[in-house]
């Protein structure tokens, strides 16, 4: 195996799910190998009937002749899943992720049930699933497809769900895979009542429903109803046998392309190529893209379920995966902030101010990177974690500016007070007229100080540190000149009592200056992080409201087609999911189902207690969250 940048991996492959004594686990090789994947994945599954050539389609996709194992006996080779990882050859940045199922229907199973999890899980954990049969699309070929009319009860959509709502396919249509089905060994011509048809419109019509009532019928018709609830998106290719040389198909895997079939191989070229340009990365609900890491979260998360006796769960499956993926985003948000901040401040900054707009600008691209990259934070858990490790490493930086400050002023003040500091020592101004003498070169010196540049915030601070380490010598000059009564003395005292008092004050008042800096940055800090949770939550509304008018439509589209074939009464039995989608999709507009004002709420209070002085906080996130209703209301 080789590491490839940007955290996709070379490799051979791999079990991922292994299928032992009709026990499924999960190989932690396998998972290691995904949580390097940082990218997003597209994950093409494949399932069918054991012994109909799978496995040697999906080394086709991968561009090579070995890889996954094929057989040239009855006995099936694939057992459990297999993956195999490798750079997307069209999608930059992505991952493609290739699932070889084991056969379906292997005699030596001898459990049935088996069958239904390993189907049921390349349809969960894919963005195409692939279904591979043989000959035709027939009767026979649907029957067999019975797997697919048993998803609804081997997968939930919510913990909460109750039977009734689990049969509702609109809710699996917006998790579900794209549909390709891949006819093998295809003797046929592609035509249809004399009249020539593509591979797709050959698909359609053989998913017509059948008239009748007869159990039989229903029977033979579930599959078909199934695959037009569940996959609203499908697809055909039909594939001539690669060669008709028995010799060779025994050992398909050592054969040159230039000696299989052209026709064979213009259609797995054809498929290849359609997979790579419209199989779309893993996402769940409101588009959340999967990661390999994620992907493997997944496989953990729907295994431990079937292993419990229970049914995976999409929502619970994302919740486990939002606690991964939200640590992930907090770090990589936190990160981007260090090395930002690193790469564009310049220490010491000549003011304060000039830091923390270059923190903001970092903070803000660091939650913008966040809200990218999280999903369910419904109590701003993670959101809270990140506004303090920023605020923690603010102050880090903050400690810096003001040491790397004091240590360039330190370094110019003992540079520029050399000749002041020599001639005390040589006693120069202990003379007549020595106290003026003083108070001039110390002038001088405090001038040349004022025009170093970039001496940053503790400027004056350290002056004044200095200033007063020299106190002591100014009253020994002063009552050792005998040019001076001791009224001028007294004068002198007090002028430089009151000098002193001056640069007390002005730092007290630069101290007042930076504390007010830094809360108006707490401000504008706590306004970002709403405004940006904001729009967050109105883009994540209209994805939702997206999703249920994809479901409406397919409802519609799957009404008129039922009308059209005849089957009035499968059509009537949509109406009350056509009218719950509509109702769904009135309330999500009117922001009834969806409180955003209730939930920036929540994320408020949990801000302003992590943010320091939270109690000034306070009154700007309460007039932030009345703004927000009114926006709320009066969205135009």
């Amino acid at each position: 195996m080789l590491p490839m940048a940007s955290g996709s991996t070379i490799m051979d492959p791999i079990r991922l799910v292994e299928n032992q004594n009709n026990q499924l686990t999960v190989n932690t090789k396998a998972l290691k190998i995904l949580d390097q994947i940082s990218q997003p994945v597209v994950v093409v599954a494949i399932a069918g009937l054991y012994r109909t050539g799978k496995s040697f389609l999906m080394n086709r996709l991968a561009g090579q002749n070995h890889g996954f194992r094929l057989g040239s006996t009855v006995r099936s080779e694939t057992k459990g899943i297999w993956m195999w990882c490798m750079p997307h050859p069209s999608k930059e940045s992505h991952t493609l992720v290739l699932l070889d199922t084991e056969g379906l229907g292997d005699v030596e199973k001898g459990d049935s049930k088996n069958d239904s999890w390993i189907f049921a899980l390349a349809v969960l954990l894919s963005s195409v699933f692939v279904y591979n049969s043989m000959n035709t699309i027939n009767h026979q070929a649907l029957e067999q497809l019975h797997y697919v009319t048993e998803l609804t009860e081997l997968i939930r959509t919510t913990a909460s769900a109750s039977s009734d709502e689990v049969q509702n396919s609109a809710e699996f249509v917006s998790f579900f895979p794209d549909f390709v089905w891949a006819v093998r060994d295809f003797m046929l011509e592609l035509e249809l009542d004399g009249y020539p048809i593509t591979e797709d419109e050959y698909l359609e019509n053989a998913l017509k429903l059948i008239p009748g009532r007869s159990p039989q019928i229903q029977n033979s018709n579930m599959p078909r109803e199934c695959i037009r609830k569940f996959f609203p998106k499908r697809k055909c290719f039909v594939f001539d046998r690669p060669t008709s040389d028995k010799t060779l198909l025994l050992h398909i895997e050592e054969v040159p392309d230039k000696q299989l079939d052209e026709n064979f191989q213009k259609q797995s070229n054809h498929f290849c190529s359609y997979i790579f340009t419209h199989a779309k990365p893993k996402t769940l609900r409101e588009r959340i893209t999967v990661t390999g890491g994620g992907l493997g979260t997944l496989v953990v998360a729907y295994i431990d379920a079937i292993n419990s006796g229970g049914v995976p769960c999409l929502e619970n499956a994302v919740i486990t995966l939002a606690e991964r993926e939200n640590s992930a985003a907090v770090q990589k948000a936190a990160d981007h902030y260090s090395e930002q901040m690193a790469q564009r401040l310049r220490l010491p900054t000549d003011t304060l101010q000039e830091l923390l707009e270059v923190h903001a600008a970092c903070e803000t691209e660091a939650i913008a990177i966040f809200m990218e990259c999280s999903f369910k934070d419904d109590k701003q858990t993670f959101q809270k974690k990140l506004v303090d490790i920023m605020e923690k490493k603010k102050d880090v930086f903050m400690i810096q500016n003001e040491e790397a400050s004091v240590k360039h002023c330190q370094a110019e003040l003992k540079k520029l007070s050399e000749s002041l500091m020599t001639s005390i020592s040589g006693r120069t101004f202990f003379v007549p007229g020595g106290h003026s003498l003083y108070l001039e070169a110390r002038s001088k010196f405090e001038q040349d100080y004022k025009l170093v540049p970039r001496k940053g915030v503790k400027a004056n601070e350290v002056l004044q540190s200095f200033l007063q380490s020299q106190a002591g010598v100014e009253e020994a000059i002063l009552q050792a000149d005998k040019a001076l009564t001791d009224r001028d003395k007294a004068l002198a005292v007090e002028c430089a009592k009151k000098h002193a008092a001056e640069r007390d004050q002005q730092l007290l008042r630069e101290k007042q200056n930076e504390e007010e800096q830094k809360m108006a940055a707490q401000e504008r800090s706590f306004k970002e992080n709403m405004i940006q949770l904001e729009e967050k939550m109105a883009r994540e509304k209209e994805y939702f409201l997206g999703e249920l008018e994809t479901m409406l439509n397919h409802k519609l589209k799957m009404q008129e087609e039922l009308l059209t074939e005849g089957f009035k009464k499968q059509a009537e039995e949509l109406n009350k999911e056509i009218e719950q989608l509509n109702e769904a999709i009135e309330i999500t507009k009117n922001n009834k189902s969806i409180n955003i004002s209730e939930v920036l709420d929540v994320a408020s209070m949990a801000l302003v207690a992590v943010l320091p002085g939270h109690y000034k906080l306070f009154g700007m996130g309460t007039k932030f969250l009345s703004e927000a209703m009114k926006r709320a209301e009066n969205p135009y």
